[in-house]
């Protein structure tokens, strides 16, 4: 994405078609962020930067990276090695917003064990840049599109989320 946006989206990790591509957000998953992008905020992926907390793919069974449905959710340790190129990512591009796609991405910000139903629907200031504290960004949690996929139902949700995310952005919401 543009280093220039006033909105980030950060999911958890690589799955396996952005592994094998090199991209983010490029499955399924990626197909369905791509009209939440343009439907709802009326952008394309180039207008907003897009990335994970963690930059490899964790996989359940690292011998095999061609096997299908070998993704995981990546550990503490790999979050914490990966911790300084995020921190470094959100420091270029200082966004007005971040919209953390799923439970990881938001317990990481929030530095909480609590589940992406209680942690969405609301705004947070946080702070991601530990050596700039007076810098401070709007965090808005929502559903990650792979579990939109699985249930439709939270798409609902998912929107009013977005709309609290278009409104700090100064769009329109209908």
């Amino acid at each position: 994405g543009t280093p220039d946006s006033d909105l980030m989206f950060i999911g958890e990790g690589p799955g396996y078609q952005e592994d094998h591509q090199g991209k983010v957000f490029v499955g399924r998953a990626g197909q369905l962020l791509n009209r939440i992008l343009e439907t709802m905020l009326d952008r394309d992926r180039s207008r907003v930067y897009i990335t994970n907390i963690v930059k490899c793919h964790p996989m359940k069974d690292p011998s095999n990276p061609e096997k299908r449905g070998n993704d995981r959710p990546p550990t503490d340790e790999e979050v914490l090695k990966c911790s300084p190129i995020l921190t470094e990512q959100i420091r270029i591009i200082k966004p007005l917003v971040i919209c953390a796609l799923g439970g990881p991405s938001a317990r990481y910000f929030l530095k909480t064990d609590r589940g992406i139903n209680s942690l969405r629907g609301k705004v947070y200031e946080i702070n991601p840049v530990p050596q700039e504290p007076e810098y401070s960004v709007k965090l808005v949690p929502t559903y990650h599109p792979a579990y939109l996929l699985r249930n439709p139902s939270a798409k609902k949700l998912t929107w009013e989320d977005i709309k609290i995310v278009m409104k700090i952005i100064g769009l329109k919401t209908g």
